[in-house]
């Protein structure tokens, strides 16, 4: 796998691999990371129409991915710490 180029972003690093026939694009933000994969061929053909299909509305339904599994591991978290308390048992003598 190879860095094909990289998509400036003031909020998340973005950055596009290429894997054989397949092109990554990865958004990258904190603890998370969002990955979409493109088969070469048809509409996705080479880096460029990565770039060009990484317009704003994609970047942005992206980040409402992104916000959504912050969500979710919050949630996952709280629901951890919240079933930390210790079962009582009675002392057997």
């Amino acid at each position: 796998m190879r860095i094909a180029g990289y998509i400036s972003h003031p909020g998340l690093k973005i950055t596009i691999f290429q894997l054989e026939n397949k092109y990554i694009l990865k958004f990258e933000s904190g603890l998370f990371e969002l990955a979409f994969k493109f088969r070469a061929g048809g509409p996705v053909n080479n880096v460029d129409d990565i770039y060009r299909l990484a317009d704003e509305a994609f970047i942005e339904a992206a980040i409402g991915q992104m916000k959504a599994m912050r969500r979710i591991h919050t949630a996952a978290l709280q629901n951890l710490e919240s079933g930390d308390e210790k079962e009582e048992f009675e002392e057997i003598i």
